[in-house]
This record gives C-alpha cells, sequence and structure tokens, in this order.
C-alpha cells in the first residue's frame, strides 16, 4: 500500500511485466518457486550461488546440476533480462557507460566508475523519469516504467562480473560503491529498490554480500517515502538532490517542491540522518546564472548547518540543446567559499564521462 501523500505511477496501459527472476524473490520465495517446478528446493541455493556468487547465469555452467533440469530452470528462474547495446567508454577505460535494451525494448543506463582507490557504478531504477525537472536528460524524456528489482540488480552482478574478468582497465576490481543516481526517481519506484537494496547486500548466496555503508540512494524530496525509508532500518546514505534553498526557484528547477518544500525535505533528512547514523548528502547541481548566486549559497549554508550533512556540488554536465550550463569557474569557487564560511563541508563533484553523453539519459536519447 502507498504511503499517504506518496506518489505512485501506474504502468503505461499494456505494457508487459518483466518476467519473474530470481533476483526478484526472497531465498524462502526462491525455494517455493524451484519446488514448484518438481525440483528439490536446495536446487534454490545452487542457482543463487550460480547467479550471485560466481555470476554465472548460463546453464552450462551449472555442473552440479543434473543436465535435464538446468533448462527448465534457467527458463523460469534465470531469464534473460536485458541485452548490452553499446558500452562507452573514458578515462582510459577506467569510466564505461552501457546502454541496456530490456526485454521489452526499453533503453536505460548504467555507468561503471574506477578510481585508484574505489570503484563506484551508477544505477537506473526507472526507465526514464517523472519528476520532470527541466535541466535532467532523463526527466525530459519522461516515464516509461518502473525497473523490476532484477533489472535493477543485474546491472550490478553485469558490473561485477566485468571487474572480475578484467573488462575494466586496471586488472580484476571488487566493487564498492553503487549509487541509485541514474535515470529514474529511486523513491517513485520504493518496493522494487528496496528488494534490489536487500538483494545486493545479503550474504552471498542469497545476495551478492555488498555492505549497505557503500550504497547511496538519491531522492529529489518524496517527503513521505524518507520517512518510510528511515524505517527500513538501513545503513544506507540518502543523498537529497535539493538545487536550490529556496522555495521559488526550486519550484520551476525540481516540480515535485510544490507539493514538498525544501523546508519538509529537509525535515525528513534530518529524520533519517539521526534513525540511521548516516550524514546526509546534499546534491545540488550548479547552474550558471540560475541558483548559483552567492546569496543563495549563504542561504543554503544557514540552513545546513550544525547538520550532519555534506554538499555535493555538481557542475552541469549540459544536455544538446539546452540552455542550461555549467556556473562560471569564480562563481563555483564562491558557492564553496560561502558554504565552508557556515561550517558546511563540501566537494565538487568529479565530472566524468561528459566526452561519452555522460549526462543520465543521453545515451538513451541519442539511440531513440
Amino acid at each position: 500500500m502507498p504511503v499517504p501523500g506518496e506518489l505512485t505511477f501506474a504502468a503505461p496501459r499494456g505494457a508487459k511485466k518483466p518476467p519473474r527472476h530470481l533476483a526478484d524473490l526472497s531465498p524462502a520465495e526462491r525455494r517455493e518457486a524451484v519446488a514448484a517446478l518438481g525440483e528439490k528446493p536446495f536446487r534454490a541455493k545452487q542457482l543463487s550461488q550460480h547467479y550471485f556468487a560466481r555470476y554465472a547465469d548460463d546453464p552450462a555452467a551449472w555442473t552440479d546440476i543434473p543436465a535435464g533440469a538446468r533448462g527448465k530452470l534457467a527458463e523460469e528462474l534465470l531469464p534473460e533480462l536485458m541485452t548490452v547495446v553499446r558500452h562507452a567508454a573514458c578515462d582510459d577505460g577506467e569510466t564505461r557507460k552501457t546502454l541496456w535494451k530490456l526485454f521489452d525494448g526499453t533503453l536505460v543506463e548504467s555507468v561503471l566508475m574506477r578510481y585508484p582507490d574505489r570503484v563506484t557504478m551508477c544505477i537506473s531504477s526507472q526507465a526514464g523519469c517523472g519528476m520532470n525537472c527541466p535541466f535532467c536528460a532523463t526527466g525530459q524524456a519522461g516515464l516509461d516504467r518502473n525497473l523490476s528489482t532484477a533489472e535493477i540488480v543485474h546491472q550490478i552482478v553485469a558490473g561485477m562480473k566485468s571487474l572480475r574478468d578484467g573488462e575494466v582497465p586496471g586488472g580484476p576490481a571488487r566493487l564498492s560503491n553503487i549509487v541509485f543516481m541514474g535515470m529514474g526517481e529511486p523513491l517513485a519506484n520504493y518496493k522494487r529498490v528496496i528488494g534490489a537494496i536487500r538483494r545486493l547486500t545479503d550474504p552471498e548466496p542469497d545476495g551478492l554480500g555488498l555492505s549497505q555503508r557503500g550504497i547511496t540512494v538519491s531522492t529529489v524530496g518524496l517527503v513521505p517515502a524518507i520517512y518510510r525509508f528511515a524505517d527500513e532500518g538501513l545503513k544506507c546514505r540518502l543523498a537529497v538532490s535539493l538545487h536550490a534553498p529556496d522555495d521559488e526557484l526550486r519550484d520551476t528547477l525540481v516540480p515535485v517542491n510544490t507539493r514538498w518544500k525544501v523546508r519538509e525535505v529537509l525535515d525528513a533528512a534530518w529524520h533519517y540522518a539521526e534513525v540511521s547514523g548516516r550524514r546526509i548528502s546534499i546534491e545540488y547541481a550548479l547552474i550558471r546564472d540560475i541558483n548559483d548566486q552567492a546569496w543563495r549559497a549563504d542561504r543554503l549554508g544557514r540552513m545546513l548547518k550544525n547538520h550532519r550533512v555534506h554538499v555535493n556540488l555538481i557542475p552541469l554536465n549540459p544536455t544538446p540543446g539546452s540552455k542550461w550550463t555549467a556556473s562560471r569557474p569564480e562563481d563555483e569557487r564562491a558557492f564553496v567559499a560561502a558554504l565552508e564560511s557556515h561550517g558546511v563541508p563540501v566537494t565538487v563533484r568529479d565530472t566524468r564521462g561528459q566526452e561519452i553523453d555522460g549526462a543520465c539519459g543521453q545515451l538513451a536519447a541519442a539511440e531513440r
């Protein structure tokens, strides 16, 4: 049941549901599904081992399962969910963006970014987005549909397999951070995103065994869903895409602000910080002559000081034909200085991927 006041989105009329997949199911549900196919329930553990621990979704590699059972189990519990349309790489191959085609032809994106001390993957939770933020390529495209839990999880499984197999320069590596900052508003696909987080963080072989502390969930500020998220008992980080400290401007940059105002969004974020013990990340895209004025930086600093918070300033990655562009370097420096004068920690995000249509939604838009 939706939380009162929560935004919900219906699938387009006539849209087909993604096929059921192992990653959609809890361990208990997997055992039931395997038994319903006439197989011993322990086969569910074997399938989970192959998918979540070995990244082996080819039945030919399942040598511990009778050959006569493999095809049926694969068809019913490990169907092909998505295929790679193409990869685009830059930064000597250490940033790789993947365009995926889902079972129904829908396009989504994920990005893998390798740094000297960590590997981060940015994933999508929806195909398109219904938040309608005018400076965002995904928002301009509108919402196609929610991704299933398994479609979300498989982006990470594929990324981890590519790291293990040395497909990304730098040798084999392990994924350390996941950010739900790709296409879509994660908290508008609440149930499936929570399911994905459980699959990502359940111990192997029930899940991928990743740390909740390495997962960041971004939101434009769906206030009831933030409070609901706090009740999940997770240790994920919450990132709030604020982009303006004043309601007058934020109403235009982030249209959902007409429903939940800046103060309501921040109050919900502070509640999440208190319950989870994690500091809040404030995402702020710096847009030239729109939201990068010194007085706005001062106002933002006054609102955030004395809270468990970190500001992540994002030089806007402009989309083709857009009037929105990145701030001038001097304005960016002044914005940082104003926040620091209030004792608010702030960094400017490393802008990777501009030469490969790095802004979320650009690769899918180009393919269309």
